[in-house]
């Protein structure tokens, strides 16, 4: 954005306002029906500004998904990384000269924070971490959950840089007392009905882990606008709605916060599954927090027609919520036999791991192929979905279907 000259950034900005507000442009003659997945039926593809075709859940606020394509790496490229807002109007542009983020509350030093200062007054820190919506994978649950019906593809993985969370608090001085931090974005609900959409960390979780970011590069370039740009906060091993996009306000507060997107909003069973029985409601809820184990098979894609006797790839990723993946295990008799995939480079306990492996089919026919991992303390997937009714947690062992012959 800064590269343009003033004239040319003028377009862009009414481009993507334009665009943000007609819903994106519908390519011609494309739908998600191609992948054969029944929650994704008919839904179109859709072009934002700074982005590829993704899938379309809603426009206003933008929920766009990834193909599962582009699951057989990584790294997502940030064209295709998904995008969650959950209040409508957006950020639509970012004066860099008048942007600060303000840390304000129960701090000795209140601060505002240029993009420059976050580069040049912090030490400059990475992870490569999996940003993961907590409600992925909602459109599979059964009995049916209300919110989003995501597919599987509310997820991506980028290298994040930025300063450290607990370096700017310690720039400001938290006071004895404090307790938490909220963090609000650009993003302002357009109706007083509508709550804004701020979340909160304990100031102790903040503080002992380096690898929360404030983050204003993704994969090498400056954050696309959609995915928070200048800044965002990244929170490691955590569901995507801790990941505050557009920040623009860090306040360090003397109690426990819990307005709606903290208390009612993102809360799962107080148990050690976080499930209960299909249909019934929890007696205790927490905060959602940790991702689970999860696993997927990016390709082929589901329904490819294979031949009998010629060998094929398989391939995806695997993540959990910072443990990091020990092993993934591929199976093609439905469960009975389950046998290693190869592994990619570990880049790190937070992100994807790749995994690949050889399969030459036998019998023609129908043939199902499963996956599950395993992290480095021995949790891994069930071989049936638990349920919540927020459509959280998922992490059954996933299979896709083939045609062999």
């Amino acid at each position: 954005m800064s590269d343009l000259s003033r004239r040319d950034a003028v377009k862009a900005i009414a481009r993507f306002g334009a665009l943000v507000a007609a819903g994106g442009v519908v390519r011609p003659g494309t739908s998600a029906l191609a992948q054969d997945d029944p929650v994704l039926a008919g839904r179109p593809l859709v072009r934002f500004p700074e982005k590829t075709d993704l899938i379309l859940l809603t426009s206003r606020p933008p929920q766009l998904e990834t193909p599962m394509k582009y699951f057989d790496r990584a790294i997502t490229p940030n064209e295709a990384f998904f995008v969650r807002y959950h209040v409508f109007p957006i950020p639509l542009e970012v004066d860099l000269a008048t942007w600060r983020l303000r840390v304000t509350g129960r701090v000795d030093r209140p601060l505002e924070l240029s993009l420059d200062d976050l580069k040049t007054r912090f030490p400059r820190a990475a992870v490569t971490a999996v940003n993961q919506c907590s409600g992925n994978s909602r459109g599979r649950f059964s009995p049916r959950v209300l919110g989003g019906q995501w597919g599987d593809g509310a997820m991506g993985n980028a290298e994040w840089v930025g300063a450290r969370l607990k370096d700017i608090l310690a720039a400001a001085g938290v006071r004895q007392g404090a307790v938490q931090a909220t963090f609000d974005g650009l993003d302002r609900p357009a109706f007083p009905s509508v709550p804004d959409f701020v979340k909160s960390l304990d100031i102790a979780r903040i503080m002992d882990d380096q690898d929360i970011l404030v983050a204003y590069q993704m994969n090498g370039a400056p954050l696309p606008m959609l995915n928070g740009y200048p800044a965002r906060l990244v929170v490691p091993g955590w569901y995507a709605t801790y990941w505050v996009k557009n920040l623009s306000e860090i306040e360090v507060v003397d109690g426990t916060f819990e307005k709606f997107w903290m208390r009612p909003g993102y809360r799962i069973p107080d148990n050690a599954c976080g499930c209960v029985t299909p249909g019934t409601a929890p007696a205790r809820t927490v905060p959602i927090n940790r991702m689970t184990v999860r696993s997927f098979i990016a390709s082929p894609r589901p329904g490819t027609r294979v031949a009998a006797g010629r060998p094929i790839t398989l391939k995806g990723i695997a993540f959990d919520g910072g443990y990091g993946i020990q092993e993934v295990q591929i199976s093609t008799d439905g469960g009975a036999v389950w046998r290693r995939a190869d592994l990619g480079a570990d880049l790190g306990r937070y992100s994807f791991r790749e995994w690949s492996t050889a399969w030459t089919p036998r019998q023609p026919g129908p043939a199902r192929v499963l996956v599950r991992a395993f992290n480095r303390i021995g949790e891994s997937q069930s071989r049936e979905a638990l349920w919540n009714p927020a459509g959280y947690l998922r992490n059954v062992i996933e299979h896709f279907d083939l045609q062999v012959g």
